[in-house]
């Protein structure tokens, strides 16, 4: 592993430099925090790409003979190293994972329009980032020397040469005075999958399977699109979204096939060394100006009888998942229910822990826990077929997730929420919410009404955010 010290640049505009060397990821802590916002990454120009779907993994196009989600780990080993440092990444895999990437472990119902030779998930492999330490102030170019042909097996001087010329080669664009693009707003038209009376009779429908036993809870969500005018360039949008809706796990991807602008508050794993970490959000509150008013949403928020049981059921989900892999009474609540406030919502949120049993990777860590439960309901598979019944279409990256699974064997991987998806001159994003016996179709409406608000706002012209 080899390190070169930079001047810091705001992280923004280091990804507006490294942008032009292709493949882009930013992983951004747009909201600062001391444990999940002290981080920001800057990658480009990977090396290789590892992609799966109901065929199996392959790796630059290659296919792989393990099973996706231990591929996952299989290629982590080969490109392995040894990184003693707090910064979680040193090089690694960084991409996204479908909500549908379900269905590479469980025999799930496949809503209409499942294509199965769609990739579901999708990573970069990079050799070389920026680190960005917030806490700290400072930066950090890292290389971990690798190439298609250089793994961890190479000649350690091998290794070191190609590290030496990657550093020079990211320096140099960072030197680059290549600003972040201003971004102009647009005549946008937005529409819903679904109408509030509609939405609303599937909340009724929902309610009807846990009378019946069916389910606790189901996660049901809309889906928002609109028609991008020519010349739209999303990371100028991204640079108006994280100013209006700052998240500690937003990122920005450019992906082959679609390119990614998420304002995330949600972790769904972390992982450092052995130790994991999940934080579901279950219970949402719109902000208001007013202090007192604020302060009164969010002891009105803390006091929900219908949040606070849809928070714990998921919690209760999210231990079992993470028995699956732990080891025996590892697995515990270090919070419960806690208040969490964002720059338009608060939000109640729970943190499980444990350790993972000796050998096992993130990959399997992923299949055991995918997707996360706090955006499919409980039980996990009987909900998740609800939802494919109900709503009648992939979800995509939506309530998915981003990832970034470093060499070193840390791992970040956030739930896909508040998250835009861009095609060919198109966008498109989800919002949802938990269904439970004390739901209402007119409230449930204007949960995800609230949800969208900020994303809606982002596309708008600049003025005081609600």
């Amino acid at each position: 592993m080899w390190t070169r010290p930079v001047d810091p640049i705001p992280p923004l505009q280091a990804a507006a430099r490294l942008r032009p060397l292709g493949g882009l990821a930013f992983l951004d802590s747009a909201r600062l925090h001391p444990s999940n916002g002290r981080w920001s990454v800057v990658a480009a120009a990977p090396f290789a790409r590892l992609e799966a779907d109901l065929g199996g993994a392959r790796l630059d196009g290659a296919t792989l003979r393990e099973s996706p989600f231990a591929a996952i780990d299989a290629v982590l080993a080969r490109f392995h190293v040894k990184h003693e440092g707090p910064a979680p990444f040193c090089g690694g895999l960084v991409g996204t994972i479908d909500f549908e990437a379900g269905h590479l472990v469980e025999a799930l119902r496949r809503p209409v329009g499942f294509d199965p030779k769609k990739p579901l998930f999708g990573f970069h492999l990079y050799d070389t980032a920026l680190v960005f330490d917030h806490a700290e102030g400072s930066a950090h170019l890292v290389s971990a020397g690798f190439a298609p042909s250089i793994d961890a097996s190479a000649d350690v001087r091998v290794r070191a040469a190609h590290a030496a010329a990657r550093l020079d080669f990211f320096a140099e664009a960072l030197a680059r005075p290549i600003e972040p693009p201003a971004f102009e707003p647009r005549s946008v038209v937005w529409t819903s999958s679904r109408t509030a009376s509609e939405y609303a009779a599937e909340v009724e429908r929902v309610k009807a399977l846990i009378l019946a036993g069916d389910v606790y809870q189901a996660n049901l969500s809309r889906r928002m699109h609109a028609a991008l005018p020519e010349g739209f360039d999303p990371f100028a949008l991204y640079g108006r979204l994280r100013e209006v809706n700052p998240a500690p796990f937003a990122a920005y991807l450019e992906e082959p096939a679609r390119t990614i602008a998420s304002a995330s508050p949600e972790l769904f794993l972390r992982l450092r060394g052995r130790e994991v970490e999940t934080r579901p959000i279950k219970g949402t509150a719109r902000r208001a100006a007013d202090e007192a008013a604020d302060r009164a949403a969010a002891d009105t928020l803390l006091a929900s009888e219908k949040d606070r049981a849809e928070n714990v059921m998921i919690v209760d989900l999210l231990r079992n998942d993470l028995s699956r892999v732990c080891e025996a009474d590892s697995v515990v609540v270090p919070e419960l229910c806690a208040l969490e406030s964002y720059a338009g919502l608060h939000h109640l949120v729970s943190s499980v822990t444990g350790r993972l049993r000796p050998g096992t990777g993130v990959g399997a860590l992923l299949a055991a826990t995918f997707p996360g439960g706090s955006i499919t309901g409980a039980p996990k598979i009987r909900a998740t077929d609800i939802v494919a019944e109900i709503e009648g279409a992939p979800r995509g990256l939506y309530c998915g997730s981003v990832a970034a699974l470093s060499f070193s064997g840390s791992a970040d991987v956030s739930i896909a929420i508040r998250t835009l998806e861009f095609g060919a001159r198109e966008v498109s994003f989800g919002t949802g919410g938990g269904v439970t016996i004390l739901s209402e179709g007119p409230a449930e409406w204007a949960e995800t009404q609230t949800k969208a608000a900020r994303i809606l706002r982002a596309f708008e012209p600049d003025e005081e955010a609600p």
